[in-house]
Parts: structure tokens; C-alpha cells; sequence
């Protein structure tokens, strides 16, 4: 039989057994997130498409190229899925006046859309986790952020991941540093790919982030901005290194960062690893300090990241994660009435917070037996009628084979808790 309907090129379904480790790594992550007291916030799919030309840039891939975009037919408004998560929060501190009482600690989370090339962690629906701090200007915010993400990297247990940082000044310093990157890729035109050649006028920083093997020679030689930081800017990236140093974070400084968004200024940062290929970010962000009230808001200093969590979900496969969801227990039954009865022990284990899984399928005990080893649970409880009528319990230790031993229903959950705990 042919399938009628497929899903969407980008477009995927998360399967049950890996839709575990995304739940696996945002329970990690939410209780991280609240050690460090950042509040949620949900945000919309949809937004207005003038929002994010007007923050991501207009020479970004993201709005050139990527973006779902369209005119809703019911009243002309021009709207987009949202590509990234920052302008959505922007606009929401904006338009709540969530910094009226100070600075404000916010992240969300969900579905992002771009219409990109399919490839390993790379997807046209995809998934972020995004952190934001609004109204601190100093280093120490950013340092949060970065050591926040030290500490969730070690609980999730992840190898071979390193952090680079750079700091791209402020408007002023750019304005400098555009003039003489500017002048220096037209000395160096024959070197250009088209796309470069393209840009290079209008958004010449995002020319250096180009992956062409041709030109990174010439992209090595050219002007670097660390030389036209303001003594503010350079201040500030010196205040956050040694914040980062004094507590045990390791980094590299990458001249050649900028992120590919044009609302960063002043520090940006990327965690990234070699075990996925060319797809080796797998958070990054920075300072946007002028965002706020380039939307229409008060003057508001902010820094943010995002994580691209299927990248992080393909880092947990490769090192075997799968730790958590699986069941505690596993309930066979056969005969009058073992359901039932399966169904009220259950419960009763269930109130004392035990994951349990119960057969309902009704097939011969060796067959459930089967089903009880590949579910991961430690312990099967076997249920027939014999057990019904004299209202006991066998239990059966997976992980210890062939040991089964019966217990008095009422003393069930004291043998449970000896076992497991």
C-alpha cells in the first residue's frame, strides 16, 4: 500500500523514542534555568515580517533567503514564521513593559522556521531554546549566560565541545572598521565568490564568516576589528575574559566571529563541536544593546543565545544519553480479573511516583515477559489469577536473571522501595 501523504521536505516528525532524549534534554535544561532565575515566556509563531527585516537585517540570508513569508488574503498583513526567537521577545518586552520595574531574566522555547538546505541538524522546522537578559550592561551578564551554558553542557554529560568569543564593538567602531573592510575586499575583488561580491558593499562583516576554502587566506589578512574598538568596548571584553577565566571557563578568541545577525554588538559567542560536521554550532549568541529601541522601545541593554536543540538531541544519540523515561516497573498479567488487578497495583504505585507500564495486550506470559526486558524497567510484577485470589504479587528482577520471588499485596510498595531506592 502506497502512503497517500508525506510529510514536508524540513518538515519531520519526531519519533517517540527520540522525542525522549528532547524531553530528556529540556528537563535538564529548564531546571537549570531555574537555579539561574530566568522566567518563561511563550511567544508566537507568527509575526509581523517587517519585524524581523527591521532587526535580523535585510542583507541576512535569514530575510534574503530563508524566511516563510506571506500576505494573509483576510486583511493584507504581511507576515512571517518566525525564523529566530529574539525579535519575538524584543517585541514582547516592548509592547508589556516587561523591563518597567528593572532588569528582567526571560527565556522560551518551540518551533523555528527557514527554508534552508536539508542536511544533518539542519531542518526547515527546527527547535531553540533561547535565554535573554534585558536592562544589565555589564560583562557579568554575559558571563552568566556563558557559564550557564558550561553548567548544562555538564550535566547533559556532552564531550568535544569548546567555546570561541570575540567582540564586535559598538555602531562606531563598526562604522571604522565597515570603511576599511570595505576598502580592503575591493583591493582584493578577484578573490571574491559571488556571494561575497554581492554583500560585501552593503554588509561586508558578514563576508568574513564565509566558509569558501578559496578565499581564507584573503579573509586572514584582512583588517581586524579588535583594532578599532572603542576603550569602552575593549573594556568590556576584558572584563568578561577574565570573568569567564576566574571561573574555570575555558575559551578561544576568534577575531573572525561575527554571528549573522545584525543586531549584535559587543560580545558574541559560540559553543560549538566536531562531532557533527559542518553543522558544529550548537549555541551561539551575544550582546544586542540597541535592538530594544531600534523596535520602538526605551534604551534597554540586552544579551541573549540559542540553542539548536536537535543538534543537541544528535549529540546525545551519538553518546547514548537515553537515560530517563523509561519505566520503573512492568506489569504482566493473565487470567479472570489479573487486568483489573494490574490496573489498582498501578495506581497504587503510581501515587508513590513510580513510572509504571502495564500490558494490556493479554497474550501468554512468555510474550509479556519479552515486552517487560526490552522496556528498560528494573522490575516486573507478574499478575495471574493464583496472585488474584490470594491477593499477592510476584515480582521478577529483569536485571537480575531468574531471580522471582511472591510477596503479600500489602507489603508490596515497602519490597518496591527496597529494591529501587
Amino acid at each position: 500500500m502506497v502512503n497517500k501523504f508525506q510529510s514536508i521536505k524540513g518538515f519531520y516528525d519526531v519519533l517517540p523514542e527520540r522525542q525522549k532524549l528532547f524531553r530528556f534534554f529540556e528537563k535538564i535544561a529548564l531546571d537549570i534555568l531555574d537555579q539561574y532565575d530566568f522566567c518563561e515566556i511563550g511567544l508566537p509563531l507568527v509575526e509581523p515580517t517587517s519585524l524581523f527585516i527591521d532587526s535580523v537585517g535585510s542583507f541576512t540570508d535569514i530575510v534574503e533567503k530563508e524566511m516563510y513569508s506571506w500576505k494573509d488574503s483576510l486583511n493584507n498583513d504581511q507576515l512571517t514564521l518566525r525564523p529566530e526567537g529574539t525579535a519575538g521577545c524584543v517585541r514582547a518586552v516592548i509592547e508589556n513593559n516587561l523591563t518597567y520595574n528593572g532588569s528582567t531574566k526571560l527565556f522560551y522555547r518551540g518551533a523555528m522556521f527557514r527554508h534552508e538546505n536539508v542536511q544533518k541538524g539542519r531542518q526547515r522546522q527546527f527547535h531553540q531554546l533561547g535565554v535573554e537578559t534585558f536592562g544589565l550592561s555589564n560583562a557579568s551578564a554575559d558571563a552568566e549566560q556563558i557559564i550557564l551554558l558550561d553548567r548544562l553542557w555538564k550535566k547533559l554529560k556532552l564531550k568535544n565541545i569548546s567555546l570561541v568569543i570575540n567582540s564586535i564593538g559598538d555602531a562606531e567602531d563598526r562604522k571604522i572598521y565597515r570603511s576599511q573592510l570595505i576598502e580592503y575586499f575591493e583591493k582584493n575583488i578577484k578573490t571574491l565568490d559571488d556571494d561575497a561580491k554581492r554583500r560585501y558593499k552593503n554588509n561586508p562583516m558578514r563576508v568574513l564568516d564565509s566558509k569558501n576554502k578559496d578565499m581564507q587566506e584573503m579573509l586572514n589578512n584582512a583588517p581586524k576589528l579588535s583594532d578599532s574598538l572603542s576603550s569602552d568596548a575593549k573594556s568590556h571584553f576584558n572584563e568578561l575574559q577574565e570573568l569567564l577565566s576566574k571561573n574555570n571557563i575555558n575559551f578561544e578568541v576568534n577575531n573572525r566571529l561575527v554571528r549573522g545577525l545584525d543586531y549584535y554588538n559587543r560580545t558574541v559567542f559560540e559553543w560549538i563541536t566536531n562531532e557533527l560536521g559542518s553543522q558544529g554550532t550548537i549555541a551561539g549568541g551575544g550582546r544586542y544593546d540597541y535592538l530594544v529601541e531600534s523596535l520602538g522601545g526605551k534604551s534597554t541593554s540586552a544579551c541573549g543565545f540559542a540553542i539548536g536543540i536537535e543538534r543537541i538531541v544528535l549529540l546525545l544519540e551519538q553518546n547514548d544519553q537515553l537515560t530517563t523515561y523509561l519505566p520503573d516497573i512492568y506489569i504482566t498479567n493473565n487470567g479472570a480479573g489479573a487486568q483489573a488487578f494490574a490496573l489498582s497495583v498501578a495506581e497504587k504505585l503510581r501515587e508513590e511516583a513510580y513510572r509504571v507500564s502495564v500490558n494490556l495486550e493479554g497474550t501468554s506470559f512468555k510474550s509479556q515477559f519479552k515486552k517487560a526486558d526490552k522496556s528498560g524497567a528494573e522490575i516486573c510484577l507478574v499478575i495471574g489469577e493464583e496472585e488474584v485470589e490470594k491477593n499477592i504479587i510476584q515480582i521478577k528482577l529483569l536485571r537480575e536473571k531468574g531471580d522471582q520471588f511472591s510477596i503479600d499485596f500489602s507489603k508490596l510498595i515497602e519490597n518496591v522501595k527496597k529494591i529501587l531506592n
